[in-house]
């Protein structure tokens, strides 16, 4: 009986690494400092997701996405910088230079992850899954550019998505994330 115990619970535990991701708090992806960490560790906070690049015209939205940060960290945002350079190479430098130059030049102090691509075959599982109509029917669809900005409530549940013209300082994402965080 105890032998058939511990093969269930393997059994288990090995489905439950193959489930399907039910919302971003299934994922892990590395940190611009090599950690792994697991986005399960924000719940609980609103979460805005965004995709971005050292060398783009988008790229002075660090400054806004750092006010945001600063404004509403206290009351349970968490910005998550994801660099890619998927569009027209904008993002080229290693995890070590993005770092140096998100807090040299626009003092970032939000989560910043480690580079990955956000579109094509070698997609992480995570933007697959946010871009995904199957997995976020009201908000998938492919990344059209960097600061590309996906905003969750305190569940993990996506409540709303900002193409990269609509800036962190537009009333639009001063209202949803004022709204995310009231819930």
């Amino acid at each position: 009986m105890r032998k058939f115990s511990l093969i269930l619970m393997l059994c288990l535990a090995c489905a439950s690494l193959f489930a399907e991701p039910k919302s971003i708090y299934d994922f892990t992806i590395k940190s611009i400092d090599g950690q792994q960490v697991s986005l399960g560790s924000y719940s609980g906070k609103v979460v805005l997701l965004v995709n971005v690049a050292s060398k783009c015209g988008f790229t002075p939205q660090y400054a806004g996405l750092e006010k945001l940060y600063e404004k509403y960290k206290d009351r349970g945002l968490v910005i998550v910088g994801i660099p890619a350079n998927n569009f027209a190479q904008q993002e080229p430098g290693t995890d070590e230079e993005i770092k140096k130059f998100c807090s040299s030049k626009y003092m970032v102090t939000f989560p910043m992850m480690a580079k990955v691509s956000v579109l094509g075959d070698d997609q992480t599982p995570l933007y697959t899954f946010l871009t995904g109509k199957s997995t976020d029917p009201q908000f998938g669809g492919d990344i059209k550019w960097n600061f590309t900005k996906f905003l969750f409530d305190r569940s993990g549940k996506p409540v709303a998505r900002f193409e990269p013209a609509t800036t962190p300082d537009s009333p639009e994402v001063a209202a949803a994330v004022e709204a995310a965080l009231g819930k």
